[in-house]
């Protein structure tokens, strides 16, 4: 489970846990920035066994991409059949309001660049791989089953991950509006694609921490204000939102199906 800006406390959750900063790891790229703590922690949730990831390094950090996807394929050679990814996004199509939880069904990838390029290791994955569904079609319909038993709002939509660390303008906004994306962020993508590249199953959840004014409103609905985007409030709207998140991830864990070896 990889946890976002600010989305960290699910893992005080976990039972016999352990927990292991990044860097006593070898391999492991260390984060930088706020809101994410650094660390691997293992343990039980909802009856299943768990390694989170209790923050993410970034592309604009100045890691190399693969760096980043790394701790996915490290997971995988631990013997985690899973992947369920969070991070904190702006909002880009109609509808969206601070703190709502995205399923996401899909992504846009504009980092410029894929964590798979170089040679490749038949062991771990192979040379070329269907992305079509990325984001496993089963998990996402007990998300949405389970949000429903919870009265949790959660609708599906599309991830569009930019390099960053500048946030988007608003001529990139609409661009990313016209060719399909609902929110935006700066991470997520190398690690789905490490995900199944390496076979395993994925579930993504983004929570929409910034509404930039020019998004546009339902009908009825006032703009709202001119504000400049800023990551301390990007850690507020997504503190805010991270007991509907939790209680919905404990949910799918505790409903999944049996992993079979």
């Amino acid at each position: 489970i990889v946890l976002g800006s600010g989305l960290g406390s699910l893992a005080d959750l976990a039972k016999d846990k352990i927990e292991i900063p990044y860097r006593d790891i070898p391999g492991f790229a260390i984060s930088t920035v706020e809101g994410h703590v650094g660390s691997l922690v293992f343990g039980h949730l909802e009856g299943k066994n768990v390694v989170m990831m209790r923050g993410r390094v970034h592309c604009y950090e100045g890691y190399k991409i693969n760096q980043v996807a790394f701790p996915v394929l490290v997971a995988k050679a631990l013997g985690v059949k899973t992947l369920i990814v969070s991070n904190s996004s702006g909002a880009i199509s109609q509808g969206h309001y601070l703190g709502e939880l995205v399923l996401i069904k899909d992504h846009l990838n504009f980092l410029g660049t894929n964590p798979l390029v170089g040679p490749n290791s038949e062991r771990l994955g192979p040379r070329f791989f269907d992305m079509n569904l990325a984001y496993t079609p089963s998990l996402r319909q007990l998300a949405l089953k389970e949000a429903d038993k919870l009265n949790i709002k959660l609708k599906e939509g599309v991830y569009a991950s930019m390099l960053g660390p500048s946030y988007e303008t608003p001529a990139e906004r609409k661009m990313l509006r016209l060719i399909g994306a609902d929110v935006v962020g700066m991470s997520t993508v190398p690690e789905v694609i490490a995900a199944v590249y390496s076979g395993m199953d994925v579930l993504g959840f983004s929570c929409v921490t910034d509404v930039p004014a020019d998004i546009p409103r339902l009908e009825g609905e006032k703009s709202a204000a001119p504000t400049l985007t800023n990551h301390e409030e990007v850690l507020k709207s997504a503190q805010n939102a991270q007991t509907d998140l939790g209680k919905l991830i404990c949910a799918v864990l505790k409903n999944m199906a049996p992993i079979k070896d």
